[in-house]
């Protein structure tokens, strides 16, 4: 039965995904690069909802290898080829070491303990990224492409200006077809489309891990890794491989972010970064499957739609009333929108976590019971 539940969802899933540009055209989020910002988030959130999700442990220092992923995509970009797979691959790879290493000083440890050390050893990485290593990351500008970059594989082919990244030639900012659909302007983007097939496949690999022996071990830890050790069996690899893992998603989402845009800066490492794939876990349910996507839907939404909202929007907004109720208007929201968009979502998120403790997904389903509820009762009063 679960089987099939998780089959139906992962095709519905995929539909929406590959469809996001004609569902997001009436909410004015369907150009390209808020699109693969959703799909990136996507991802960094699967990834750390498989460790905080499962076995419950906290971490404020994903941030570093979204870092790490950023900045080894953006080196191979400088000494190998355009094409983005190797970028990706290296991306992947140096982040699952890099969180090996840290997840093996940082699981010596339990609770707050472990999360404060995660933030300290991010913080760590972020002040080698911007300041020591400056070599390997250049520091506060951020690491970027130059014309006089060895690319061995496909130097030959600048033609004396900076190249695109690619997918064998595909380019990730060519929009590929620009229909009107509705009335609606719609951008279907190839390097969206790379970032989407990619989302759906680590939602895929998502649901395999929850529904795996090795997901139940990490159910278990969260459950009571206590009673767990008392059995014989001993938690530490299982916790080990699931924080693993989820580095190698943030470090699939930092080299999807540089493959996009051909930049790594230390500020993709800071605390901030890592404590905002948090949010985005718990706001759309901690432990579920999809709640973790559509919280960096709705997070990154906010932080792109609602942040552009200034008073000039506002006025536009209420200018069929009169001017003083405009104006009282324009004053009362105008702290909630634009450069104060946090106000509305820390407000949304303190209503998230009092009246739905499970997120949007339990929303959701409460919504659904709501409807299945009356639906029965009015079919029983049919049948009376």
């Amino acid at each position: 039965m679960n089987l099939m539940k998780d089959r139906f969802l992962l095709i519905i899933f995929a539909c929406v995904v590959l469809a996001a540009p004609l569902i997001f055209a009436p909410t004015g989020a369907a150009y390209p690069d808020l699109l693969q910002r959703f799909a990136i988030y996507g991802i960094f959130a699967i990834g750390f909802n498989i460790l905080f999700g499962l076995t419950g442990y906290l971490s404020f220092g994903h941030a570093a290898f979204l870092g790490v992923g950023s900045y080894s995509a953006v080196w191979m970009f400088k000494l190998l080829s355009m094409n983005i797979v190797p970028a990706l691959l290296l991306s992947i790879v140096v982040a699952g070491v890099f969180s090996l290493l840290i997840g093996y000083v940082s699981l010596r440890r339990s609770g707050i303990y472990f999360s404060i050390l995660t933030l300290a050893l991010a913080q760590m990485s972020y002040n080698l990224a911007y300041s020591v290593l400056t070599p390997l990351t250049n520091g506060e500008t951020g690491l970027q492409l130059r014309l006089d970059d060895a690319r061995v594989l496909d130097a030959a082919g600048d033609a004396g200006s900076l190249p695109s990244t690619n997918f064998f030639g595909l380019e990730m900012k060519e929009v590929f077809w620009n229909p009107t659909v509705f009335g609606y302007d719609l951008q279907f983007n190839w390097g969206y489309y790379v970032c989407a097939i990619l989302l759906i496949a680590s939602f895929w690999i998502s649901i395999r891990i929850f529904r795996s022996p090795f997901g139940l071990m990490l159910r278990a830890v969260k459950t009571n890794q206590t009673r767990l050790n008392y059995t014989g069996i001993s938690s530490r690899p299982y916790t080990l491989a699931a924080f693993v893992i989820s580095g190698m998603f943030a470090g699939l989402a930092g080299g999807l972010l540089a493959s996009m845009d051909p930049l790594a800066g230390a500020e993709r490492m800071q605390w901030t970064v890592g404590g905002e794939v948090v949010l985005m876990v718990v706001l759309g349910g901690m432990g579920t499957l999809i709640g973790p996507i559509l919280g960096a839907v709705f997070i990154k939404y906010f932080e792109n739609i609602f942040s552009k909202i200034n008073d000039g929007v506002l006025h536009g907004w209420f200018a069929i009333m009169p001017e003083w109720l405009d104006n009282a208007m324009v004053v009362i929201i105008s702290p909630f929108v634009g450069k104060g968009w946090h106000l509305t979502l820390g407000a949304l998120f303190m209503l998230v976590v009092i009246f739905l403790p499970g997120g949007l997904v339990d929303g959701a389903k409460r919504i659904g019971r709501v409807i299945t509820g009356a639906n029965r009762r009015a079919a029983k009063v049919g049948i009376e």
